[in-house]
């Protein structure tokens, strides 16, 4: 028999309630009341009652029922049901077994936020508006939000770092899978779709940006976006025509030698070869090319003021 995998929560079982705990999300105010794993022994009843906020109910071990406004549904092992605000229940453990709860009782609040990121602020309003309309029906834990329950006891007891923000997280990863068990349509949001231009053409300066001093080809960065050559060009083109990907990388190069002029006594030799210029004959043509003048002369300009 195997051993059950949330023993190690009996043992702080308010650890999790001590912790005072606010989560900001979209605009929505979560607050965390009961997080805890509690034990009905066996033919234990906790009568009709309701509460303003809402309460998940998870099932890991044991079996039981439980009333739901009018209507008696079977509890056992890996199902889970929602009490949302003013819904009447009544559960009550097998006369012959216990039955374990992992419990989530969470106040929702909505709170208007100008900050709040837009594709955060739709995705916490589909959910809350789905948990709003779940139907009073215990359902399997399909997504596994029970597991989420430990995690946050393992974190919390390990003071794990970032301990407090991986619970915050699990308590909305609850949520999310508890919607997700009864999900089959209706309210639903499209998730952000990348502009690829914009996003190949930042990528590609990053990258040359980071490792413009070595050996930097148009060829080797498009391999680094899974595309080709020609389509790499054709980003930069679309992007600015009058800058092509070469001369992105001179610019890059540019700036970095003009800032080693003006901090640095460097021999200019040095300095090409360290910011990816061949050799200082090279550097000299396109210094004087793009800056009319020379290396010496600007460092001369600079290094007077």
């Amino acid at each position: 028999m195997s051993s059950f995998p949330y023993e190690m929560m009996f043992e702080k079982q308010d650890m999790l309630e001590r912790l005072d705990i606010t989560i900001l999300w979209g605009h929505y105010e979560i607050t965390v009341f009961r997080f805890h794993l509690t034990s009905f022994p066996p033919g234990r009843v906790v009568e009709f009652h309701n509460h303003s906020e809402f309460e998940f109910h998870f099932i890991p071990r044991g079996k039981g029922e439980v009333i739901l406004g009018d209507q008696k549904y079977p509890l056992s092992e890996g199902m889970f049901y929602l009490t949302g605000p003013g819904v009447m229940h009544r559960q009550e453990a097998a006369a012959d077994e216990s039955m374990e709860e992992l419990c989530l009782h969470v106040d929702i609040k909505r709170r208007i936020r100008d900050d709040a990121d837009l594709w955060e602020v739709a995705e916490a309003e589909t959910c809350v508006e789905k948990l709003k309309c779940l139907p009073l029906v215990p359902a399997q834990d399909y997504h596994g939000a029970m597991k989420c329950f430990r995690e946050a006891y393992e974190a919390c007891d390990g003071k794990l770092t970032g301990y407090y923000t991986s619970i915050k997280h699990l308590v909305i990863s609850i949520l999310l899978k508890a919607v997700r068990a009864y999900d089959s349509g209706g309210i639903r949001t499209e998730a952000p779709v990348r502009d690829m231009l914009t996003y190949r053409y930042q990528y590609a300066m990053q990258y040359m940006e980071a490792n413009y001093s070595g050996t930097v080809t148009l060829e080797n960065v498009a391999e680094k976006l899974n595309i080709s050559s020609r389509q790499l060009q054709r980003v930069f083109k679309q992007v600015n025509a009058e800058q092509s990907f070469s001369r992105a990388l001179e610019d890059i190069r540019l700036q970095a030698v003009c800032r080693k002029l003006e901090e640095s006594n460097y021999p200019i030799e040095q300095i090409a070869q360290s910011e990816g210029f061949t050799n200082a004959t090279y550097l000299h043509i396109v210094f004087r090319k793009r800056l009319g003048m020379t290396p010496a002369t600007y460092r001369n300009s600079k290094q007077i003021h």
